[in-house]
């Protein structure tokens, strides 16, 4: 096994795990941190399969922003260590059999697909200039209007929280 095939599986391992932890945890906090590890794994998982610029977006959104919000909110909030969960499950075993439906045609599809094999081996390229480029001249204006409406939505979240 080489260095690539090595840590590709840990990293696998590492946001599947997290994963685990986030969603069997009791403790919020730690909920959130091992979310954090799953948005680490991921991103480099992204830089393994040569995507810099998603890499660097799910560091800098998810990790950075999206994270950040929920552990101020999580601290910020009061009496959160005396939240009941409720602890009931109601559809255990229609969502078992979806779930195992969902992963039978997936394991299947898996195994039955030819996946294409190259000798040759990927060079790297940098695709965050090719984006940045685009984004800055041939879609200037999408990118302009999704942050004018971006712009509008924090715009008007905030009036809504004034009233409240």
């Amino acid at each position: 096994m080489d260095y690539y095939s090595l840590l590709f599986y840990f990293f696998a391992v590492l946001a599947v795990g997290s994963t685990v932890v986030v969603v069997f945890s009791r403790n919020i906090i730690y909920a959130a941190f091992a979310l954090m590890f799953t948005f680490l794994g991921v991103a480099a998982l992204y830089i393994l399969l040569l995507a810099d610029f998603v890499a660097i977006v799910q560091v800098m959104v998810y990790v950075g922003g999206i994270l950040v919000l929920l552990v101020f909110g999580v601290m910020l909030t009061k009496n959160i260590t005396n939240v009941d969960f409720g602890g009931k499950s109601m559809n255990g075993f229609p969502a078992s059999l979806i779930v195992g439906v969902i992963m039978g045609t997936l394991i299947l599809l898996v195994t039955r697909t030819l996946w294409f094999r190259s000798d040759v081996p990927l060079v790297p390229e940098n695709t965050t200039k090719t984006i940045g480029e685009l984004m800055l001249t041939s879609y200037v204006f999408p990118f302009e209007v999704a942050a004018v409406l971006l712009l509008v939505a924090v715009m008007g979240s905030a009036m809504i929280a004034r009233r409240s």
